[in-house]
């Protein structure tokens, strides 16, 4: 039986925060909302961040819901006190796997979608959302491959997770489209199948092609194809707000906002940069 899901707690454009960005961050006059690695909040001054004063959201990289093993309370715990010192509203993690009989992968690895496999995701989705005190949000990713053995699209596997569970939903817009352009599948296609009743936010990112397979690297900007799909899906009106997502080989300032506003001019939400600093000393 799905649990009840409350109705999304951030809204408008907002950015992922990183070290090498925070000044950015700290003048965006619009912010709606910003996210940061859940591990990491242990080891960073989080005033910065809870001043910002809008919803800051931990986003965990280590859960490995989709993994055989069930997932650990210390792991959940990282979120859980990560919440707890933002006062977040709620908390997002990745529909993958990280680690198998004690290995670390180091890299998110896609769950097969099978029955067995959705048995163990929800599982472990259950335990997780058990011990946290905020709603939790799941992150379809980027895939290179699809496992041979699969039973399910994409869409309906994240519709049946959504279903047994009562997840709230990451709609990560870039990696359906890096997975969609793997796959030789149309973007706009696999966008419509995905579960969008249960957005509580998106992701954008940039990524970069090798000649044969599309890498979401989040170094890059974002494409125009991904902007497309960001209309698309907020003329649906399923999708309160989205984020960009930057992780290195960081542009100059200008190019940074640029993006922020064409994610916004995309989603036909209000620029969030008008009035910044930044502008001016360009």
């Amino acid at each position: 039986m799905s649990r009840s899901r409350s109705s999304s707690q951030v809204a408008g454009i907002g950015i992922g925060w990183r070290p090498e960005i925070a000044a950015v961050v700290d003048d965006l006059p619009g912010l709606g909302f910003c996210e940061v690695i859940a591990e990491s909040v242990p080891f960073i001054d989080v005033e910065p961040l809870t001043a910002l004063r809008v919803p800051v959201i931990p986003h965990g990289v280590g859960l490995s819901l989709g993994g055989a093993e069930p997932v650990t309370d210390d792991r959940i715990d990282i979120l859980a006190s990560a919440a707890h010192r933002l006062r977040s509203p709620l908390v997002s993690e990745h529909i993958a796997f990280v680690r198998a009989g004690g290995i670390e992968a180091g890299h998110l690895l896609p769950v097969p979608r099978t029955r067995e496999a959705l048995e163990v995701l929800c599982n472990n989705i259950t335990r997780t959302q058990d011990r946290l005190s905020v709603p939790l949000a799941v992150e379809n990713i980027a895939a290179l491959f699809s496992w041979p053995d699969d039973e399910y699209t994409e869409g309906q596997f994240l519709t049946e997770v959504v279903e047994r569970t009562g997840v709230r939903l990451l709609l990560d817009v870039a990696n359906v489209y890096a997975c969609a352009r793997n796959s030789g599948a149309d973007p706009a296609v696999e966008l419509s199948r995905m579960p969008l009743e249960a957005i509580a936010y998106c992701h954008v990112a940039g990524g970069e092609s090798d000649g044969v397979l599309y890498h979401d690297t989040h170094t890059a900007p974002v494409p125009d194809a991904v902007l497309d799909l960001v209309t698309r899906l907020a003329a649906t009106g399923r999708a309160p707000a989205f984020m960009l997502e930057r992780d290195g080989r960081y542009p100059p300032v200008t190019e940074l906002l640029g993006e922020l506003d064409a994610i916004a001019d995309a989603a036909r939400i209000d620029r969030i940069t008008v009035g910044s600093r930044w502008w001016a000393a360009s």
